[in-house]
């Protein structure tokens, strides 16, 4: 690529990794600015007479705890409880609602809810005709202010603008723990909306990112990746997510399996891990029960992601533990061959600034 970029394919898309090197871009996030191309995401629309009641009835979380400008955090679910796919839901109007979902994951969203979709409301998927740009960093306000665009609206609402004439939306939200927005815009003015954003580097520090320090910014935050701390496997309540399932609800997918599982207590839970000496942890690596300094001891969980802070310099994880595991225990992890302790902590790692 022209800006020399290392890419990988990621959900079908061929994606930039990392462009100068995955510390000094996600330093660049936490400090001043960066600018992701997260055009992989998907992007659906969903309107139509009784859109929301609708959906209402499919999503854990409840969407009129929501009004009209405002987005959530919220999961689709098969009967069994286990995660179809994590996502953003934008809630225009009762019968108007925009919905990102996971990449990898997209196109059997769309399948599901145009599946079951009632008469009169349409499922329209979005995906090549729009492209997203993540803003991202103390310094996004001023960015985007910059470029003549809302920037002053509340963490997870949106506004509506302008670029070249077509029209963008501008959304206070973000998957990196720091004030940031997400761009959605038409794919004809993507480049030129890019371009615009990096044009200002010298004024603002603007930092193209790529989506290897996307994974460090968010593992800091204790924010699920879908495919390894959530799956059709990893239910929200194994996950610590059971604040994004609206319970009270008479009726979505998956319902009557996740509150049997509350109920009962879950097999395994999602939880942090610190390291206490110079291990980094990976995916798929075994936790187990302290016994010296050896590898001896039951094995009592898996780590789902895990990676090198670069905020505190020392390696972090979430992990899938046994539910008789406690915040503040040690536990020791399987890294390659040598036993590497840890501490169970609750996320976050670094204190958030989504909401600053």
């Amino acid at each position: 690529m022209a800006a020399g970029a290392k890419t990988a394919d990621f959900g079908g898309w061929d994606m930039p990794i990392e462009y100068t090197g995955v510390v000094a871009e996600h330093t660049a996030v936490r400090t001043s600015v960066g600018i992701f191309d997260v055009s992989h995401m998907g992007k659906v629309r969903i309107h139509g007479e009784g859109a929301v009641g609708y959906l209402n009835g499919l999503l854990t979380n409840d969407l009129d705890r929501i009004g009209a400008g405002q987005a959530q955090y919220t999961m689709l679910c098969d009967e069994s409880g286990g995660v179809i796919d994590d996502l953003i839901v934008y809630r225009w109007a009762d019968d108007e609602v925009f919905m990102v979902p996971n990449a990898s994951n997209a196109a059997n969203v769309v399948a599901v809810l145009q599946a079951a979709a009632p008469p009169g409301v349409e499922v329209v998927d979005h995906h090549n005709d729009y492209g997203i740009i993540a803003v991202q960093g103390p310094g996004s306000q001023a960015l985007i202010n910059s470029m003549g665009m809302p920037a002053d609206h509340d963490y997870m609402t949106m506004a509506e603008t302008k670029f070249r004439g077509e029209p963008v939306i501008v959304c206070r939200t973000g998957y990196t723990g720091e004030h940031g927005y997400e761009l959605v815009a038409p794919v004809s003015v993507l480049v030129e909306l890019w371009d615009a954003l990096l044009a200002r580097r010298d004024e603002f520090g603007v930092v193209r990112a790529g989506l290897g320090a996307r994974d460090t910014l968010r593992t800091e935050m204790g924010y699920p990746l879908h495919g390894q701390d959530l799956s059709l496997d990893i239910s929200p309540v194994q996950a610590g997510l059971a604040w994004a399932v609206g319970w009270d609800k008479p009726e979505f997918a998956g319902r009557a399996a996740l509150v049997a599982e509350r109920e009962s207590g879950p097999r395994r839970r999602l939880r942090g891990l610190k390291s206490m000496d110079r291990g980094i942890p990976r995916p798929h690596m075994e936790v187990r029960q302290v016994a010296g300094d050896a590898l001896a001891g039951a094995v009592i969980g898996e780590v789902t992601s895990g990676t090198f802070s670069p905020t505190l310099k020392q390696g972090i994880a979430l992990a899938l533990l046994d539910p008789s595991v406690n915040i503040g225990d040690e536990v020791v992890v399987d890294v390659r061959g040598r036993a590497s302790k840890f501490t169970v902590t609750k996320p976050p790692f670094v204190e958030p600034s989504t909401r600053t």
